[in-house]
Order: C-alpha cells, then structure tokens, then sequence
C-alpha cells in the first residue's frame, strides 16, 4: 500500500524511528532540505536509505533546487546556480535566456541525478504584479506570461532531458500575492479575466508537464472561502480551464496560509482534488499526524503518479559536463550573485 504523502526527514542520516514510520506507511515518495544536504557521498546514501525503507528502488525524490535564495544543494561541493530572473538580465534576449535556462537546468540535472534525486520543483511559473511580495521576485523568470512561458518550458525540457521530472508551480499562480504564503494567508481579488489572461497563461501552456504544485492563496474569483489547495473549486478549474491532466501536489502542509490540525489540512487537500499532500519539515510527531489524514494512493491519482514517473528518462541526453558548465558560467557573466529578496531559507519552494 503507498499512501498519498510526500514526506521530509529531520537530518543528513536517516533514523531508526523514521525508518520505521516510513515502512509502515509507504508514502509516494520523499523530499530533501538543506538540512539534509552535506557531501555528494552523504545525499547518494540518504536517498539510498529513504528508498530501501519503503523497500523500492525507484521511489520518487524531490528537492527544490530552483538556484538563487531557492537552492538546497550549492558550494562547495555543487555549483551555485543563478535565481530566475537572473537569465534574462545577463542575455537581454528571450531567445538566448532560454538556451542559456535549459542548459542550466540540464546542468541541474547532472547534479541530482548522480545523488540519486529524479524531481526537481521547477519552474516557477508565477508571474509578479508590480507591488507583490517578493517571496517569488527574483524567483521569477520575467515580468509577464510569455516570457515566463517560455523560460518555464526551457528550463522543463533540460531537467527531462537530464532524467529529472519538472515540477511547474505556484498553480494557479502565485505572482499576485501581497503576502507570503509561507506564514499568512494571501487573498487575490482580481476578476477571472484578468487571471486568465495573466496568471494562469504560463500554467496552460505548460498543461503537459508531468507534476504540478499548487499555491495556498484565496482566489476570490474562484472560491472566496478556501485556499487553492483545499478548494474543489480551484482544483477543478486547474484541470478543466488550465488544462492540466498531471499529478498534482500541495505546497507543504505545515505552511501558516493553512489552518486547522495537519490531519485536518492532509484530509481536506486530498478531498479537494490533490493527489499528494506534502510534509516537508522532518518533525516525525508531525508527519504521524499528517498520516492520519492521509489515505492509500489510489484510482485516477495512482494512475496520474505512474503516468508521470514513466516520464523519466533513464538514459539522459548527452552532456560534456567541464564544456557545458564552463559555457554557462560564460554566459551568465558573473550574474550568479545576482539574487535577491527575502531568504526562502529551508521553508518549502
């Protein structure tokens, strides 16, 4: 039996007690933090344990490993990558942002792939209104759909290519947020024209992508009672007008835009049309009560899980690794320093 949770742990090695926890309830799959991140040799046997636990070798592992404030893996031992917004400021071209995006995001591959992570929670398809929070900002490929659309599919196609599943979010957009959803909850007011136009344009062109993460912000067009995440509603229009047929996750549950217990926000994102609930932080007093919310992966959801890890390739596209990174690094210009906005830190992307 696999239940429908995405789970953390608390350190660089697995435990005893989790180990347990994690073969009694099999979740889907596990996420990585800094806190989880030291040497390459380290995360390989890590992701090698969480996968043992649950006795499958193929079981999903994520990270957030968008670069900028947003990078769990980085120096000394991996390249610091730039934020977003930093690809289109060092070619002042859609056109060469984008070769120079899929390249970074095949790079990015290379690194997950050899300590045996296969999904990466990029790319960030919110797309910012003036005066937003900046928790996305920099995060951001540009500062309207097309762009983002474009620079979002770019980076996509260089994590698939490298044998790692994409993970599109904030869905159904998250650049017109005035708060942070990470410790409040956001309220959009704007008219579902305004948000088809805008907001959702980068979600439906990228309707085929293989995962998607949705955005704990009330849409008051769609549902002025609940947060996308829980809401039938939203849900609904994910997958009908934004056409997105994929797996479809929770942000992380312990997040303060949500409220009511962690088996209560489990129960009602999963009632709501989520397919998988996310715990992210490693408190195992916590995912015990997320487990309590959380039932068997099952039916249409199953299905859209198996359907998206057979998206994995499992021979990656060729790489002359020195070459392309030594391109990349060219081409960014010393851009890599270039992020900014409030430190995301270990919170989920």
């Amino acid at each position: 039996m696999t239940s429908a949770a995405i789970y953390g742990c608390a350190g660089l090695v697995l435990t005893p007690e989790e180990a347990a926890f994690f073969a009694e309830v099999r979740p889907w799959g596990f996420i990585l933090f800094r806190r989880n991140i030291d040497t390459p040799d380290q995360v390989r046997a890590l992701t090698t344990a969480l996968r043992a636990a649950i006795d499958d070798p193929d079981a999903p592992i994520l990270i957030d490993q968008e670069g900028g404030r947003v990078q769990r893996m980085g120096p000394p031992h991996w390249p610091k990558y730039p934020p977003g917004a930093a690809y289109l400021a060092a070619t002042n071209d859609p056109l060469a942002a984008r070769e120079l995006v899929r390249l970074g995001a095949r790079l990015m591959a290379h690194d997950l792939k050899a300590v045996g992570i296969n999904i990466d929670c990029v790319p960030v398809l919110d797309v910012p209104v003036p005066g937003a929070h900046d928790i996305i900002g920099d995060r951001a490929y540009a500062q309207d759909p097309a762009t983002v659309t474009q620079l979002g599919r770019a980076a996509a196609e260089g994590l698939l290519a490298g044998g790692v599943l994409p993970v599109i979010k904030h869905m159904p957009g998250h650049g017109r947020a005035f708060a942070d959803s990470h410790k409040e909850l956001p309220t959009v007011h704007a008219d579902l024209d305004t948000l088809d136009a805008w907001d959702f344009a980068p979600f439906k062109a990228l309707s085929d992508m293989p995962i998607a993460m949705s955005a704990h912000i009330v849409f008051t067009a769609i549902d002025p009672k609940r947060p996308a995440t829980i809401s039938k509603k939203a849900i609904r229009l994910m997958r009908e007008r934004l056409g997105f047929r994929g797996l479809m996750l929770s942000d992380d549950l312990t997040m303060q835009a949500l409220s009511g217990t962690l088996s209560e926000r489990a129960a009602a994102a999963l009632k709501a049309g989520c397919d998988l609930v996310v715990h992210w932080n490693g408190d195992l007093d916590e995912m015990r009560q997320v487990a309590e919310g959380t039932g068997r992966l099952k039916g249409k959801a199953r299905r859209r899980a198996d359907a998206a890890l057979a998206r994995i390739v499992h021979t990656p596209e060729p790489l002359d690794v020195v070459e392309a990174r030594a391109r990349f690094t060219s081409m960014m210009d010393g851009r890599l320093d270039a992020a900014k906005g409030p430190d995301v830190g270990e919170a989920q992307g």
